[in-house]
């Protein structure tokens, strides 16, 4: 005869903490928690900051939409925010869809958009 009761709360929650373990070590491994490690945790189009909670709003783009390239360097990972990523995949698409090559050749660089980079001179120049 089984016994098909529910193990000891103890024996369940250890379980359940181990289980975690596990899988929070499975994640390290993984091309996102190694990104979150080299970058600074800022999206590389509109620069906002992310941290806390919302740091689960960070996604890691591969530059070349290669998931399967990824590199140990990381050279082929952007984080982006989930606007900006999703921005950028419609970008991919759309480009695909008209035969116009690569998308990145319509894109602006990745961390470049600074808008406010020549503000101080503008005003400068309107006094």
């Amino acid at each position: 005869m089984t016994d098909h009761r529910q193990p000891p709360h103890n024996d369940r929650k250890a379980q359940i903490v181990a289980e975690a373990r596990r899988s929070s070590s499975d994640r390290e491994g993984t091309y996102r928690d190694r990104a979150l490690k080299l970058f600074p945790h800022i999206c590389a189009r509109c620069q906002r900051e992310f941290e806390g909670k919302r740091l689960r709003e960070l996604t890691v783009h591969h530059k070349d939409h290669n998931h399967d390239y990824n590199p140990p360097d990381g050279s082929n990972w952007e984080l982006l925010c989930i606007y900006c990523h999703d921005e950028e995949h419609e970008r991919f698409k759309t480009a695909e869809a008209y035969g116009q090559g690569d998308a990145g050749d319509t894109a602006p660089p990745s961390g470049d958009n600074r808008p406010f980079a020549d503000l101080a001179k503008l005003l400068q120049n309107k006094r």
